[in-house]
């Protein structure tokens, strides 16, 4: 099931309505002063608009005149319809800022409820995220101050977003708790928009717990009052929801109803997001129907409005270069047509002539045929010697290229933790712990010196090597290995609130190049610690059978698809992923750990269920005293 994020952010109380901002813009334009009226206008025409970039314009207007004036009651309020509209585009770090800003300037003028209502909207960007525990957090804050101030509105609204969160996290009797507290309250209120968008997020619940009539009956009548009032951004999310239902049901024509709907909408009024999922959705149910034209075509949109969400300039610049290239294109054709004409006139002219030279070409030819055999003979030396010193520079760049990946992938676990210490040390400052700040100190040192070693060590092996990933086995004791692991990634799964521990407590000698042994295991844990959530355990262990070593590396993280694990182990094709903190992995590392198990002599088995965990097993020869004197 598609997971959607339908939130309601802190508005005027009568909520979206487009008609009403058409007619406001209309006043605003005949207006010629500058006042407090007409900043209230303008923050009305901001609330009001259901089209997102006219939302930003219009904010931006009053974030201007009121910071002219230092008026930071309409400076706060400007800055929190900004951010609601980056969030409807998808733009969740422009939005993150323009919040802190719209917080900034309530504390400036100590307005409880606009630092309430920045915290709120904090709160719903930092659950897109999936950082919940930071939503959870500003939610909390959130409902305090509404609840203090007894603001029945923004406590309604709060109170869902917050039940939003608790039904993204899949505990869905909490969040139909908060569900219908807020629905109470937006019924006593007659607040429609509350009351249509309550609807949609109940109707999402049911959707997860499958009661299929249940989930399209409140959909349905969300959606009816959300056309009324304007507000389609919701609407593009429930389309792909009931696309769903009706996929379930196997009435495939409705479900790309829905799905086309959906796309139409977001296509309308500039949901990228949305586009990207109703896009998703299409590629999905076509595929379902073997129709896999149109399933690649829309899997292709969804790909590419993937990637614009996160950089848009790529995208611009890959249109650019498509233009250019098809304007290229063009002129070669007329360049071509132009040839053409050009040798038809030579040909015509000169056949009178090549019969005369044809018997001058004859003895030409024979003369010089064994000169062109020895200049042939020559080339063909020369392009044997040209094609080996590029096989050899082709050799060392991969290589080269190799070990920069191997470098920069094995860093990356080790500088991840130094996000949980970030995080941890704002926790301290903010409760003033200057204890667990000294105790945070030393941790941090520690790591630094884990990261500085391993950085020297992976210098040190990639200056070492001449052209090739170099295979030099020796006698290694495992228990050491594996200590050693324990320390490097011990903050980082601290940070995380995972348990990392070995099982591995009696000397077992491997035979086994030390470096990319040490590459192996280091990427096993760190895809581990990035794969598993709070509260998860990864235990690394050993099985000694004849001369085989059978090392474990288990965590009870979210798993992996087969499908795509057979993809990681099979393809050179690096696909993004993310970790259960946002972190991101392209599946480099298995593909990694995979050749340099075989480069060791070694065997890579791989068991894993969708969030059930994974049990990664690299079987490595053991030490034996004949195999050093063959060495």
């Amino acid at each position: 099931m598609l997971m959607g994020f339908i939130t309601i952010f802190p508005k005027q109380i009568r909520g979206q309505d487009q008609n009403l901002a058409d007619s406001l813009v209309q006043v605003f334009r005949g207006r010629s002063y500058h006042d407090s009226a007409e900043l209230r206008l303008i923050r009305d025409i901001a609330a009001n608009h259901t089209q997102v970039d006219s939302i930003i314009y219009y904010s931006n207007i009053l974030i201007r005149l009121s910071s002219n004036k230092s008026d930071y009651l309409w400076m706060h309020r400007g800055y929190l319809n900004q951010g609601h509209a980056y969030r409807k585009k998808g733009d969740l770090d422009k939005a993150i800022e323009s919040y802190f800003k719209s917080a900034e300037a309530a504390e400036n003028i100590n307005y409880s409820l606009g630092i309430a209502g920045a915290f709120s909207a904090l709160g719903t960007v930092y659950r897109v995220e999936k950082n919940y525990k930071t939503a959870l957090e500003y939610y909390n804050n959130a409902l305090l101050k509404f609840r203090e101030a007894k603001d029945s509105i923004n406590l309604a609204k709060s109170l869902m977003n917050t039940g939003e969160l608790y039904r993204t996290i899949k505990t869905m009797d909490t969040a139909l708790v908060y569900f219908e507290e807020s629905s109470r309250i937006f019924k006593l209120l007659d607040f429609k928009i509350g009351s249509a968008y309550n609807l949609g997020n109940i109707g999402l619940v049911y959707a997860e717990q499958g009661q299929h009539l249940l989930a399209e009956e409140n959909l349905n009548k969300a959606t009816e009052i959300l056309t009324q009032l304007g507000d389609f951004y919701p609407i593009a999310v429930y389309d792909t929801y009931m696309a769903d239902i009706y996929k379930e049901k196997g009435n495939m024509p409705k479900a790309l109803e829905y799905a086309y709907r959906s796309l139409e909408v977001s296509m309308k009024n500039g949901l990228k997001e949305q586009i990207r999922d109703a896009s998703l959705k299409l590629s999905e149910l076509y595929q379902q129907n073997e129709d896999f034209k149109n399933a690649y075509s829309y899997q292709s949109q969804y790909l590419a409005y993937r990637d614009s969400i996160n950089n848009e300039e790529t995208i611009r610049k890959m249109a650019d270069l498509r233009t250019e290239y098809e304007v290229s294109q063009k002129q070669v054709e007329i360049d071509l047509l132009e040839s053409q004409r050009l040798i038809q006139y030579i040909v015509s002219a000169s056949m009178a002539v090549v019969i005369l030279l044809l018997a001058f070409i004859a003895f030409v030819y024979y003369r010089n045929n064994k000169r062109r055999q020895l200049t042939n003979q020559l080339l063909q030396e020369q392009k044997e010697e040209i094609e080996a010193q590029r096989d050899q520079l082709e050799a060392l760049n991969e290589t080269r290229e190799k070990f920069l990946s191997i470098v920069s992938h094995d860093l990356l676990g080790p500088v991840n933790s130094f996000k949980g210490f970030s995080t941890l040390i704002r926790f301290s400052l903010e409760d003033n712990n200057i204890e667990e700040l000294k105790e945070l100190n030393v941790q941090f040192d520690k790591s630094v010196n884990n990261l500085s070693t391993l950085l020297t060590n992976l210098l040190d092996w990639t200056v070492a090597q001449r052209g090739a990933i170099p295979y030099k086995p020796q006698k290694l004791d495992l228990q050491n290995i594996a200590n050693e692991l324990i320390t490097l990634f011990e903050n980082m799964a601290a940070a995380k609130e995972i348990t990392l521990e070995s099982s591995i407590d009696t000397t077992t000698y491997l035979w086994v190049d030390l470096n990319s042994t040490k590459t192996i295991l280091r990427n096993l844990v760190s895809n581990a610690l990035k794969f598993t959530s709070a509260g998860g355990t990864i235990q690394l262990s050993v099985n000694v059978l004849d001369d085989i070593a059978a090392i474990k590396v288990q965590d009870t993280g979210i798993g992996i698809p087969k499908e795509k694990l057979s993809e990681l182990l099979h393809s050179n094709q690096y696909k993004r992923s993310w970790g259960t903190k946002g972190e991101k992995g392209l599946g480099l590392g298995l593909q990694l750990v995979k050749e340099f198990t075989e480069l060791n002599k070694g065997i890579l088995a791989i068991e894993s269920d969708e969030g059930m965990g994974t049990t990664i097993t690299v079987s490595l020869p053991l030490w034996q005293p004949q195999l050093e004197e063959v060495s």
